[in-house]
């Protein structure tokens, strides 16, 4: 049984080189329970933490840091730093060859370029295709996330790039996995709009045409967190397996005895 944790949120705080930050406690559960505090944390990568930044993320108690970045990522920010005691795992939930040149027109490219690929709803339709793909074609590696979490990997920090699609979909299977209710999910995912939070666009030319209002409104459906999406995670599931638990039983191969370890490593047990 892990130690209890009162049910009181910790006050926010704000990490200067690490973006989108925060505890994943307090949310309720289907059957009344809430997530504890201080045992599932998500946020954008490590590589630019400050000094003072790793002394906060030090003193949380981590056990492990789940990067599910690739290697065009690490080539484009860096690797974590490294935290004492702490176990990084590298999962990566994209192939970094798939969209290499889309990737490098959004950084690359012009305005008539941008428009021909993310104009008319194609940058939105993208993201869509890609959180349904990342339930269906990734439950390997979410398997190994959840059963990670009920061995020994509590607390635990997940991150990707900006901490909101690929951090936010292992955050919500593992939230799922515990009985969250789907609307208080998509109320988390969508914490990643705010202003203090949201990942910083990068593009090569970083001038007030290269980032100008119709560029940045372009590239919004790629960078921004839409509900749409995380709804196309949801019916992904349910189109594929029916139901949540048959979708953690039959596509992730977690017992309930697996369960039942999530439920006390991740719920308030007061």
């Amino acid at each position: 049984m892990t130690q209890q944790v009162p049910q009181v949120p910790p006050t926010e705080t704000a990490l200067t080189g690490v973006r989108n930050f925060r505890d994943v406690g307090g949310l309720p559960t289907e059957d009344g329970r809430r997530t504890a505090f201080g045992r599932l944390y998500r946020s954008g990568h490590l590589a630019h933490a400050t000094a003072e930044d790793a002394l906060f993320l030090g003193g949380l108690g981590l056990h492990t840091v789940f990067d599910f970045r690739n290697s065009a990522d690490h080539q484009l920010d860096g690797y974590d730093i490294e935290l004492a005691g702490v176990r990084n795992v590298s999962i990566p939930l994209s192939d970094p060859a798939d969209g290499a040149e889309f990737w490098r027109l959004v950084r690359d490219g012009n305005i008539e370029q941008l428009r021909s690929i993310l104009a008319n709803g194609k940058g939105t339709e993208r993201m869509i295709t890609m959180y349904r793909s990342t339930i269906v074609d990734r439950t390997a590696e979410h398997s190994r996330v959840l059963h990670a979490l009920a061995e020994d990997s509590v607390p635990a920090l997940m991150h990707c790039a900006a901490g909101k699609d690929r951090a936010g979909l292992s955050i919500a299977v593992s939230l799922l996995a515990v009985g969250v209710e789907r609307e208080a999910i998509e109320a988390d995912y969508l914490k990643s709009n705010d202003p203090h939070r949201r990942y910083k666009v990068k593009r090569t030319d970083m001038s007030e045409t290269g980032m100008c209002p119709e560029v940045m409104e372009l590239l919004n459906p790629l960078f921004g967190a839409q509900a749409s999406y995380l709804e196309a995670a949801f019916t992904a599931i349910d189109d594929t397996w029916g139901t949540t638990d048959r979708y953690l039983a039959e596509g992730l191969g977690v017992s309930p005895e697996t369960r039942e370890r999530l439920r006390e490593r991740l719920l308030d047990q007061g």
